[in-house]
């Protein structure tokens, strides 16, 4: 029994320490300060429109956003029209229509973002690996908006020992440091209506920022909630405490 024990510690310990062995020595994505963070956060509708545009013009290419519709956009400060020729940029396939066929249409306010591959098969066909969907994506990772903000400023190149693969790339935020996506921005790829510098960090903290509210496009209404939530109860906690005073008068 003792050495039945034993081996099944061995074997936990094991498990558990591998991964740690694997993602030793990655190094974590810079801190960034983010107006969505904090009790009081709120997003940055100029970023969030900026990042929508990194999206568009250069992650789109390759992955999907499913979870979002166009709709969504009016909480980045588009209106109605603005959205609907956002929308009408796109097609989708809808149908089948009456003769049983599927077919192709612009799309509209109601319908979510295509994706740029038919299927999975067809995006891993196109890029050996199926690239990940980003609605959910700063979700996801353990170190949410920085992550993404830390992959796509972390490209350098490989270390002289760690000779990469057709198809790898060097990224020092990257567990494992081997990606497989090419570093997908430079220095003035994406002009700025704003006049919003245009490198490739800005890039990283618009599309970051456009990323974490897709994540959670409510996360600024449970926060007033929260905080009406808080002042309630500090109001009701001191009616209650007068309330008690008054009742217990006499005792005390």
């Amino acid at each position: 029994m003792k050495k039945t024990l034993l081996s099944l510690l061995a074997v936990v310990t094991c498990a558990y320490s591998a991964p740690a062995l694997a993602s030793g020595g990655t190094e974590a994505p810079p801190h960034v300060h983010w107006e969505f963070s904090g009790p009081f956060g709120t997003y940055d509708r100029a970023a969030l429109q900026r990042g929508l545009k990194i999206y568009r013009e250069v992650c789109s290419s390759c992955h999907a956003v499913k979870h979002l519709a166009f709709r969504n956009l009016t909480d980045l400060g588009y209106n109605e029209e603005q959205v609907k020729a956002i929308a009408a940029e796109y097609t989708v396939t809808d149908g089948p229509d009456e003769d049983g066929e599927m077919f192709e249409r612009p799309a509209r306010p109601s319908d979510r973002f295509p994706s740029p591959y038919p299927n999975e098969n067809a995006a891993k066909a196109a890029n050996g690996v199926a690239p990940p969907d980003l609605s959910l994506i700063v979700k996801a990772r353990h170190h949410g908006a920085n992550h993404v903000f830390g992959i796509l400023t972390g490209y350098e190149e490989a270390p002289e020992d760690h000779p990469l693969a057709d198809g790898q790339h060097w990224n020092k935020y990257m567990p494992g440091h081997v990606i497989a996506m090419a570093k997908p921005l430079s220095n003035g790829q994406v002009t700025y209506e704003d006049g919003t510098i245009e490198t490739v960090e800005q890039y990283a903290q618009d599309v970051a920022q456009f990323l974490a509210w897709a994540s959670e496009p409510d996360l600024e209404a449970r926060k007033r909630f929260g905080i009406s939530a808080l002042i309630f109860l500090a109001v009701f906690a001191g009616v209650m405490y007068r309330l008690k005073k008054a009742v217990w008068k006499d005792v005390h």
